[in-house]
């Protein structure tokens, strides 16, 4: 159910879940071992605050680790972050935060040289420049690459190399629950919930005044997504439990090249960079026709956005389930070194290509929307903290620029860093509340409802969206939340990871059908086919609360300003 209220409304809800049989103490918890959640840590440690990092499976499990493309910045000669940010808020349709963005492009520079500084280390030409590649959006070569298309990897390894040479506690394996409040509704910690960690096993507590969240995207919503197994939403959930203000959570980001492996295929899908068609790859139909050309500008290197419309239209108007991306022409040579990644994945089922056309469809990669923030990465809940894909900064708008994730990543989790160090979390002494008063607790789905979700996301919520879609979509994820709550203790599902996992991706997929429902037209990477065009009228915001009865309310702003909206003024560090 959704419902439209005048003001926020503060919610305590919970998973059924066992007390925590232990607790630690901390100044500031990081859920998240990414690009964010790592450098949240790194420089909180070097702000001499106690920090610990949770992190779902092991530290280099999650989602930067399978970042192709690279990381853009205006590094090259000739660029300026002026012209960054015009890229970007071109991308983003009109639902950028430009002060966001500008924040993004002047800071992202020594953001990555700092990054180098901290051990990462990107290809270079012959004269010892970083290479510099382009893609789709980006009207400038400014996408830094590592390992040719494994730049995600060595950015996750030289962050966990300097955070286990630091010092900073981790732990690792450990699914994180709900947040846990003080007596005044500040962040006092999490609960979470550890396998295999010795005494630290099963369900436990970091008590912290700060909380980050960093915990990534929610691509396992869908059937088929280039997300690991671990994106399940986790973040958005448990900032949704406790009141927080969701943001732009219509707005998935479909890539438009990834490798079909065929229609019954499900789970994360090999991904074909972006950067092969910035090195001048073709899309093309099964005749080897191009059709980008005089769709846009750019052609294959338009955003992501419109590449994946045409060709999920091309698939509907040839009645195919996928088109080609051919890039014969590299040779073999560029392929092994420019795309070492790619080949192999390609070759592991059975396509070569150096000498064939790699079938390619869209499948649910990126999260614009997500926790919103202010610009220090501040939610609606004093103490807590988003970054990273599961953050709503303003940055991203209606369609993610390609590779300003990465940036997105660095640049705001230094600022949440540096807000913590100043002591603008507003630390707060009375001690945490591990079952506070107002908490009520959200019944469990058995976790085979994990696929019958992805699959009413995929069919009514995937790139080609109606209303009549989404009206079947959430009455199909309604039904399933009943009967959650109709269940009797033999029906009820057992506490564990695997039916957290699934109450989560239920509570996400909700909110965004809501959105997508609620928003009447076609933006950026939301593309309604009984609202082909873009409304000026809905040039704004949709930001989504949970009640205590756990209905969804959905509201509109009043411009496509993205404003502050913290408990505490926000003040530049």
């Amino acid at each position: 159910m959704t419902r439209t209220t005048d003001g926020p409304t503060r919610t305590g809800i919970r998973l059924d879940a066992p007390a925590p049989g232990w607790a630690i103490d901390a100044d500031v918890v990081v859920v998240g071992s990414g690009v964010a959640g790592l450098t949240a840590a790194l420089r909180c440690t070097a702000a001499g605050l106690t920090t610990v990092v949770v992190t779902k499976a092991r530290l280099d499990d999650g989602s930067t680790r399978w970042a192709q493309g690279g990381i853009a910045a205006a590094l090259g000669e000739g660029d300026t972050p002026q012209q960054h940010l015009d890229d970007t808020l071109v991308a983003g349709a009109g639902l950028c935060d430009e002060a966001a963005v500008r924040t993004l492009v002047t800071e992202g520079p020594d953001a990555v040289r700092r990054l180098i500084a901290t051990g990462a280390h990107f290809d270079t030409d012959d004269s010892g420049a970083i290479s510099l590649t382009r893609e789709g959006g980006h009207h400038r070569r400014r996408i830094a690459h590592a390992g040719g298309d494994a730049t995600g990897a060595e950015i996750s390894r030289a962050l966990v190399e300097a955070v286990r040479e630091r010092g900073v506690r981790t732990i690792e394996n450990a699914l994180v629950l709900d947040l846990l409040r003080d007596d005044e509704g500040r962040t006092a910690g999490i609960t979470l919930h550890v396998m295999g960690e010795g005494q630290h096993d099963g369900v436990g507590a970091v008590h912290a005044p700060a909380v980050v969240l960093a915990t990534g995207g929610m691509g396992q919503v869908f059937s088929a997504t280039t997300n690991p197994a671990v994106s399940t939403g986790d973040g958005v959930a448990l900032a949704l439990r406790a009141g927080a203000e969701i943001s732009d959570l219509e707005f998935v980001q479909f890539h438009p090249t990834v490798l079909f492996l065929g229609a019954a295929s499900e789970g994360q899908q090999p991904l074909v960079s972006e950067a092969v068609r910035g090195e001048g790859a073709h899309l093309v139909d099964a005749d080897g026709t191009r059709f980008m050309l005089g769709q846009h500008e750019l052609a294959e290197l338009a955003p992501r956005d419109i590449v994946a419309k045409a060709i999920t239209g091309q698939m509907l108007a040839h009645g195919t389930l996928h088109m080609y991306l051919d890039a014969r022409h590299f040779g073999a040579e560029m392929w092994e070194q420019r795309f070492p990644t790619i080949l192999a994945a390609c070759r592991a089922h059975g396509i070569d290509p150096v000498t064939e056309p790699i079938p390619v469809a869209p499948a649910a990669h990126y999260a614009s929307g997500g926790v919103r923030t202010d610009l220090h990465g501040r939610t609606t809940v004093p103490g807590l903290y988003a970054c990273g894909e599961v953050a709503c900064t303003g940055v991203h708008g209606a369609n993610r620029l390609a590779s300003n994730s990465l940036l997105e990543g660095l640049v705001f989790a230094e600022r949440i860093a540096a807000d913590i160090a100043s002591g603008g979390h507003a630390r707060v002494a009375s001690a945490p509340a591990d079952t506070p008063r107002d908490t009520s607790t959200c019944p469990l789905l058995v976790p085979e409802a994990r696929i019958q979700i992805q699959r009413i996301m995929t069919n009514g919520a995937g790139v080609l969206r109606s209303a009549d879609s989404l009206a079947e979509a959430a009455a199909r994820l309604e039904a399933i939340r009943a009967d959650a709550d109709d269940a009797g203790e033999r029906k009820a599902a057992e506490p564990g990871v695997d039916a957290w996992e699934t109450t989560n991706l239920l509570l996400v997929a909700r909110v965004l059908v809501a959105a997508a429902a609620a928003r009447e037209e076609t933006r950026g990477c939301h593309w309604r086919e009984d609202r082909p065009d873009r409304d000026e009228d809905w040039r704004r915001h949709l930001v989504v609360r949970v009640t205590p009865d756990r209905t969804l309310d959905v509201r509109r702003t009043d411009s496509a300003d993205f404003p502050p909206t913290v408990a505490d003024a926000p003040r530049e560090p």
